[in-house]
């Protein structure tokens, strides 16, 4: 048997139709990848998320569920209890409303580095562009398949806000230019070992409700002597358009995070994912 070394811990929140182009992606790599799971962070969705999960689950067994329910914007929460359920040694952060690249693993696993967590980037899709997709998850796969010249001429239409996704580099001295800017990464689409986040102690759950959760453990992997590798042509996903969650919280949780920026002293969430390593987690 296969022992599981990376964990994709995918985060969701009652998007089904975007969920399920996600994992039909995912699925494909993880027949190339046998070790290689994937943990859903469920914040509470509605039973047609489970139906997606249920189907790809069927399809491969290394796909696990993880779920509780919904009180609000608990991000932090659930992607704390998702880890608390994975085995990998090296965890893969994706949001659900990302679709990675066909390559996303197979770059993924080139860029991994002790002392190091990755930033990926993100394709920002326009709202048409993003209806049309989803609309027709066929056509998906041509987008990865795009020259240089087509997403050019996508971003000059407006479709995408960025031109040069295709291309792939290797890892360069440029992948270090940026390992202390912590407004760099995106909670979106970024990588990291397993010991640093749980060094850590993982996400600050006193962060609820939308907004700079991600952020807060940037500082906190930089303050703990994890730096920042730059992503960028190697792991990019295409961002879908939706509207702003509700950010009646974000004041707040900037606040708490500025005060941390300059205490290097803030490293270990006193809310983290420590007590569901000892409590265990919900599984559904």
């Amino acid at each position: 048997m296969i022992k599981i070394d990376t964990s994709i811990i995918l985060a969701t929140y009652n998007w089904p139709e975007a969920l399920e182009i996600i994992l039909a992606n995912l699925v494909l790599q993880l027949d190339r990848h046998p070790n290689v799971e994937i943990v859903i962070a469920d914040d509470g969705s509605k039973s047609s998320t489970i139906e997606v999960v249920t189907k790809y689950n069927a399809i491969n067994s290394r796909i696990k569920h993880v779920w509780h329910a919904d009180n609000g914007f608990q991000k932090s929460m659930i992607l704390n209890k998702a880890v608390a359920s994975s085995v990998g040694e090296y965890l893969l952060f994706l949001d659900g409303d990302c679709i990675p690249f066909l390559d996303y693993i197979s770059e993924q696993m080139k860029l991994r580095q002790n002392g190091y967590f990755v930033a990926g980037n993100r394709v920002l899709l326009s709202k048409s562009y993003t209806k049309y997709l989803l609309n027709n998850p066929n056509k998906i796969n041509q987008v990865f398949e795009w020259n240089i010249f087509k997403w050019l001429i996508a971003k000059i239409t407006k479709k995408v806000n960025k031109s040069l996704p295709s291309l792939r580099f290797g890892n360069g001295q440029w992948r270090y230019w940026r390992d202390t800017n912590w407004k760099y990464p995106k909670g979106c689409n970024f990588a990291v070992s397993r010991n640093d986040f749980l060094a850590i102690n993982g996400f600050d759950e006193s962060f609820t409700g939308w907004g700079h959760e991600d952020a807060d453990l940037f500082v906190r992997f930089l303050h703990h002597g994890v730096k920042i590798k730059d992503g960028r042509f190697a792991i990019p996903v295409l961002h879908l358009w939706h509207k702003n969650s509700d950010r009646g919280n974000e004041r707040e949780n900037m606040s708490r995070l500025l005060s941390r920026l300059n205490n290097k002293g803030v490293i270990v969430a006193r809310t983290g994912v420590s007590q569901y390593l000892t409590e265990g987690t919900t599984n559904e």
